[in-house]
């Protein structure tokens, strides 16, 4: 019997992921400053919402809005101390002035993860070439995901791109899980479940009264039953 999708969501603090799990989300992203799209949590609120919920977290290591690691030491030093919290699955992603990854950057940090689950996040679509981002991290030890929306304009725009990898799985570089996010919308499920994709991940979606209202268990809830159908 195959496995249920996966449904992702975003939650900020406590109250986020305890509706988030109520409405049936797998996982939680946990981030701060959605203004910035999302940087790390401080290792209090990571220790506040890991004691509120019982499923799989993965935190955001990002210190800075954009792409570039910027201050490698100091990413380095909020992984440590999340993994002191007792942090386990991680989200992160840079790329170097080429547009491709910034391996040093990213090995530094999984490095003080010891083979902790991520997920490379959506710096894979503004590389310069998407492919060759995947082939040279297709050994990272504990990369097992990446949130894309096959587009920097989102899900609309990348569709026929994200059908496309979905056909490679097994191919070097794309072992990977899809996990499709980025302006994600219920009437874009159909296409992307026939074309083989079975891990989502909301945001904006889970929340009826945008950013600055909480997660709601009953729109979590609306996805649960639209990846399940």
């Amino acid at each position: 019997m195959s496995k249920r999708a996966v449904l992702e969501v975003i939650a900020l603090d406590a109250e986020d992921a305890v509706a988030a799990e109520a409405g049936g989300a797998d996982r939680l992203e946990l981030v701060t400053d959605m203004a910035a799209d999302g940087l790390t949590p401080s290792r209090e609120t990571f220790g506040r919402i890991r004691a509120a919920v019982g499923i799989s977290l993965r935190v955001m290591i990002r210190l800075a809005d954009g792409f570039a690691a910027g201050d490698v030491d100091a990413l380095v030093a909020a992984a440590r101390g999340l993994r002191a919290e007792g942090a386990d699955e991680f989200v992160l992603g840079f790329l170097d002035a080429e547009g491709g990854p910034d391996l040093a950057a990213v090995d530094r940090i999984t490095a003080e993860l010891s083979g902790c689950r991520w997920t490379f996040h959506r710096a894979i679509d503004r590389a310069a070439d998407r492919d060759a981002l995947r082939k040279r991290l297709a050994d990272a030890p504990g990369l097992d995901t990446y949130l894309t929306a096959g587009s920097p304009a989102g899900v609309d725009s990348g569709l026929d791109v994200l059908a496309a990898e979905a056909k490679r799985t097994g191919e070097p570089g794309y072992a990977q899980q899809i996990l499709v996010g980025g302006g994600l919308r219920l009437d874009h499920l159909p296409h992307l479940k026939t074309a083989g994709l079975t891990a989502f991940h909301i945001g904006g979606a889970a929340r009826p009264h945008g950013w600055t209202g909480p997660v709601s268990a009953n729109a979590v809830r609306e996805w649960r039953t639209a990846v399940d159908a």
